[in-house]
């Protein structure tokens, strides 16, 4: 009995394949944030900065549904496949105003259970920020936002007032479908035992590189990413 049951997982485990390719626009533009999901499950990746996707399926049956807001959704069957490069076609559909919500999902912004604000990258680069942060001050309601030291250092953004008097009421980053740490980064210390602020992940982020900013808020918005 013991054997038998080694010999089914390792057969399972050797029927899964890992699939990689490269999104593209139809006019050989490069497309960062395109949703990959296995069809008929929750087993989903997005593209990185150069279009790149990488996933493993459980079997060449599988079926990946490509899609991308303003393309047309593609579905490819993976086969023995072990590289896949699609090209998305522009919609000819017009399309209501949609949220990409947790694994590139898009969903119409009428349909969600939660608020959603949205800052443009123009509204963000209007006046220079050292922190991405700071240039949402004011623009968003519901939101605080200060900093908690001197030049560089973190700085704190309560949703909608502080939720816990013991834990982190600081908000989860998620940039292009990945989850920042908001927690402190490159923490050093002066003398004995002084932590240093120098800023957590978001600090990282350069403001002229982004796009558009997107805040969920909400109990629903937050069961988006689990317990993070």
């Amino acid at each position: 009995m013991t054997f038998f049951l080694f010999s089914m997982v390792t057969g399972i485990m050797l029927a899964q394949q890992g699939v990689t390719g490269v999104v593209t626009s139809d006019d050989g533009e490069l497309l960062p944030g395109v949703s990959v999901v296995v069809k008929g499950t929750t087993n989903g990746v997005t593209t990185d900065f150069d279009g790149n996707y990488s996933i493993t399926v459980a079997n060449s049956s599988s079926v990946l549904v490509f899609s991308y807001i303003g393309m047309e959704t593609k579905e490819v069957t993976v086969g023995n496949q072990t590289t896949i490069n699609v090209t998305l076609s522009t919609s000819s559909e017009e399309l209501d105003e949609v949220v990409v919500t947790a694994l590139g999902i898009s969903r119409e912004k009428k349909s969600l259970g939660y608020s959603v604000s949205e800052v443009s990258g123009d509204d963000i680069t209007t006046v220079t920020q050292e922190n991405a942060l700071n240039a949402l001050n004011g623009r968003v309601s519901g939101v605080q936002i200060n900093s908690t030291g001197g030049t560089g250092s973190t700085v704190s953004v309560i949703l909608r007032g502080a939720s816990s008097l013991t834990t982190d009421n600081q908000p989860l980053y998620v940039i292009d479908g990945v989850p920042l740490s908001s927690s402190l980064t490159n923490v050093g210390t002066v003398g004995s035992g002084v932590a240093v602020d120098y800023g957590g992940g978001i600090a990282d982020v350069n403001p002229d590189d982004i796009a558009s900013v997107s805040v969920l808020k909400g109990p629903s918005a937050a069961a988006l990413y689990g317990s993070r």
